[in-house]
């Protein structure tokens, strides 16, 4: 702690105020670090990119995506776990779909980032 007390900060007081002030506090800091966690991962990136055109059953994203049943559940599982899809079931079988438009504007942002 002292070694930070003795280091000299070059950026003007106002300007440390103001990193201060627009600082997220840490939770929000947890929950954004959650939240980009989903688009750390390319098969759940995958995932989302076909939920974002249609809602799906797990048996539809595993075969159109040929993927592995099992790991689509477990994908979806984490997706819904942070709330990036929701679900909702006909019958036996659930349907899989984006639960917020702003997933979608995010996977585009990084795409426009990537290839601007």
């Amino acid at each position: 702690m002292d070694e930070i007390l003795e280091k000299k900060i070059l950026l003007d007081k106002k300007k440390q105020k103001d990193v201060t002030y627009y600082m997220p506090k840490n939770e929000v800091l947890e929950n954004l670090a959650n939240f980009f966690s989903i688009f750390s991962d390319a098969t759940r990136i995958k995932i989302l990119s076909a939920l974002s055109v249609s809602e799906m059953c797990v048996n539809d994203i595993s075969t159109i995506l040929e993927l592995n049943q099992t790991t689509v559940s477990h994908q979806l599982k984490s997706l819904k776990g942070v709330g990036a899809v929701k679900c909702r079931r006909d019958g036996k079988t659930i349907f899989y779909s984006i639960a917020n438009n702003q997933i979608n504007n995010c996977l585009l942002s990084g795409v426009e980032y990537l290839y601007e």
